[in-house]
């Protein structure tokens, strides 16, 4: 949800400047089940523009019906939202609303954090029942110990504070996708990507005449080969795509990403060429760790039926999420426990 929380923080800034004040609703708990789990958050603008959402679109006419009085007093509050008989949704949302306008310190942290690709918290606090309390509101922590209430004006009373409930969550960096190889079905990899906002690279050969206008929704493009590879592009929240559709070239990207660990490595391809490039890769490097092997999905992508160069995107970049959510695809209707587990 990093993603949500930069586009809080964009239009935040936008808004700042037009002399246009903000509120930040945060679901902090969940009884039951629900469309979005606890942590989604949404900005409300005093001139009744929303961006984000914290459900299917139910419940952010309500969230602007309350952000009215925190606008008028300043004071948070905690509201409550039965899903049960508005939404179909077996749940009950605690949805904390308070003022947001941080200091200068906070939004300079935050752009920092995500060009150095850090993790930070952000804890609230709160009671869980309806509400308002001065004292309810978020405090962002980053790598540095570095604390900012959402609310710069707002003087927590932590005697109060060690008396409410606190919702925690770690926000990662953006999810990035390399894409090794500027085909066709690249440029649609890349707009199912970006649709999912990831950060997208795409790495082709020093001689490709394509630039970035040529990836609709990607990044960067780097015009290099297989040895000129900077690991430095590969962390835990990194998947890569071998899709050169050139078996010499992906052997030889496939040598040098054995010193990369990112979070999945597909190979684009049938079974059968994904265990030649896989034998043959073995046989130079004998010394390979076991871990890297782990981390190679060939052929990539789920089976959905895909055929088309888009619904295959959509099945490869299915089959990433189910890998980094640590979940074995199923239908949801098949799903024995709820939504939100």
């Amino acid at each position: 949800m990093i993603h949500e929380f930069f586009e809080i923080i964009q239009n935040y800034k936008i808004a700042k400047q037009k002399n246009i004040r903000s509120v930040i609703a945060t679901v902090v708990d969940l009884d039951g089940s629900s469309y979005r789990k606890p942590g989604v958050r949404m900005l409300v603008l005093e001139n009744c523009k929303m961006i984000g959402a914290v459900s299917g679109g139910c419940v952010e006419s309500e969230i602007l019906k309350q952000s009215y009085s925190v606008f008028k007093t300043g004071e948070s509050k905690i509201i409550t939202y039965d899903g049960r008989y508005r939404i179909g949704c077996d749940g009950i949302l605690y949805i904390l609303i308070e003022l947001f306008d941080p200091v200068e310190d906070l939004i300079l942290s935050f752009e920092k954090c995500l060009e150095k690709r850090e993790s930070f918290k952000v804890d609230s606090f709160f009671k869980k029942e309806v509400r308002i309390n001065s004292n309810f509101g978020s405090v962002i922590t980053f790598k540095d110990d570095k604390q900012y209430e959402f609310y710069k004006y707002r003087i927590p009373e932590n005697k109060y504070r060690s008396y409410f409930s606190v919702f925690s969550q770690k926000l990662g960096p953006v999810f990035k996708l390399v894409i090794i190889g500027a085909e066709h079905d690249a440029v649609h990899l890349c707009a199912q990507a970006d649709a999912l906002s990831w950060e997208v690279i795409v790495i082709t050969a020093p001689s490709d005449p394509q630039d970035l206008k040529n990836f609709p929704g990607a990044k960067e493009i780097l015009h290099i080969s297989s040895n000129e590879f900077d690991h430095s592009l590969v962390d835990r929240n990194t998947a890569i795509l071998l899709m050169t559709h050139n078996y010499a070239k992906d052997l030889q990207f496939l040598d040098v990403l054995k010193d990369s660990f990112p979070v999945y490595l597909g190979l684009l391809g049938s079974k059968k060429r994904q265990e030649q490039i896989l034998n043959e890769f073995i046989e130079r490097n004998p010394d390979v760790e076991d871990s890297f092997l782990d981390i190679i999905y060939g052929p990539t992508g789920l089976n959905i039926g895909a055929v088309t160069p888009q619904e295959i995107a959509l099945s490869i970049c299915s089959e990433i999420l189910s890998v980094t959510r640590k979940e074995t695809p199923k239908l949801l209707e098949d799903k024995k426990i709820p939504l939100t587990s």
